[in-house]
């Protein structure tokens, strides 16, 4: 039987709390909680000035086996417009930057992996405020993916999207398979449907949830939402 893998999404609000209170040393400890494989992170650097990264990614890396997937760009942001995946033992062959078209400055990480022996490609992604930038955006995504050789997809974010007919699902149907996830924001009182995982048909995703707990409640306003990934074939 293939391996399963364990993936999540996460926006981690910058660090800051339902306290207003910033308090990295919370974060890590939800990404701890959450024990995924392979996660992929949302607004991990400050937003304004120098951009710079928030999270202790050598703790990360120590005390959870969780390795920042190398962006090689210079600067003290940790990730590409906020965006930052993170891997345990996995072997990362290729990572490509998007930038997304929108009102607001967005963009897209794609990374093609090895992990459990299997190939793997994971895009990460953080879409806009308005309805006009996220179709915009779903649409710029599936047009580069449909530019590289084929290889299991992976997509994860937050994508500000609660509407089950919304335009951009079916734009992004062409890559991936639309699941509905029980609601993740806000994270209190969760009743909107904005943070995703979809996998495509080379894959199957099981026990799609939120990572409730009073940790998660309060360190952000989203909770993680994770699955378990069964990739066939």
């Amino acid at each position: 039987m293939t391996p399963e893998i364990t993936v999540a999404t996460y926006n981690i609000q910058k660090g800051v709390g339902r306290d207003r209170r910033r308090d990295l040393g919370r974060t890590a400890a939800v990404i701890a909680e959450i024990g995924a494989d392979i996660l992929a992170l949302q607004e991990v650097d400050t937003r304004f000035g120098t951009r710079k990264g928030l999270l202790d990614l050598d703790a990360l890396q120590r005390d959870l086996d969780l390795v920042a997937v190398p962006l090689d760009q210079t600067g003290p942001a940790h990730g590409w417009h906020g965006n930052l995946l993170l891997v345990r033992k996995a072997l990362v062959q290729q990572v490509r930057k998007l930038i997304l078209p929108g009102f607001e400055p967005r963009g897209a990480m794609v990374t093609d992996l090895q992990i459990n022996g299997q190939a793997l490609r994971v895009v990460n992604t953080h879409f806009g405020l308005l309805p006009s930038s996220r179709k915009a955006q779903a649409r710029a995504i599936v047009a580069a993916l449909a530019q590289l050789p084929d290889r299991p997809l992976l997509m994860m974010g937050d994508l500000n999207e609660w509407a089950r007919n919304a335009v951009m699902f079916r734009t992004l149907a062409a890559q991936v398979s639309i699941l509905t996830p029980p609601p993740s924001f806000p994270a209190r009182f969760p009743l909107l449907r904005y943070d995703r995982i979809f996998s495509c048909d080379q894959g199957r995703l099981l026990d799609l949830a939120p990572h409730d707990s009073a940790l998660a409640r309060s360190a952000s306003d989203h909770l993680p939402m994770r699955a378990r990934l069964q990739l066939l074939g």
